[in-house]
């Protein structure tokens, strides 16, 4: 069983749903959580908020705030949890290179959560040649996270 069906089969047995906000990743978290059968019973939807003048209208970031940081990704998780009024939610951030950006280097990737009230990021470095790679392998982070707290509160909670 990938980590898709894993998260489509614990959020239908707990009865919640979930949601992405991505910007690192273009998409790549929707368009995994989409095609995976039964889909339509736990996965509300997400949004793709690449700017930082989009995270702040659509997800409540606020436009003087590091968009390659874990309050980022934090507030963008909880901003999308809050937005489709879901359970669960995952949020990408970071440099996808392949060039440093704002002095973060490629591959710098922050992966925001929110369940329930709890919200928490990780912080990644991802090494990779060119920018495919680098999505690439947040987008397979954030999926894990995402089985995680659909599963329970993580570690890494921040109340």
């Amino acid at each position: 069983m990938d980590v898709t069906e894993k998260i489509g089969d614990l959020a239908t047995d707990a009865g919640i749903r979930v949601a992405a906000a991505e910007s690192l990743t273009g998409g790549q978290v929707c368009t995994a959580l989409g095609a995976t059968p039964g889909a339509s019973e736990w996965f509300a939807g997400g949004v793709v908020a690449y700017t930082i003048e989009t995270k702040n209208l659509v997800l409540g970031v606020p436009t003087d705030i590091d968009p390659c940081s874990a309050e980022c990704a934090r507030t963008m998780a909880a901003g999308v949890r809050d937005a489709l009024e879901v359970d669960a939610a995952v949020a990408t951030t970071g440099i996808g290179g392949p060039d440093p950006q704002d002095g973060h280097a490629p591959g710098t990737v922050f992966i925001g959560w929110a369940r329930g009230p709890h919200a928490g990021a990780r912080e990644f470095s991802f090494e990779g040649d060119d920018p495919e790679q680098i999505v690439e392998a947040t987008t397979q982070a954030a999926l894990g996270i995402l089985a995680e707290i659909v599963e329970g509160l993580p570690d890494d909670e921040e109340r």
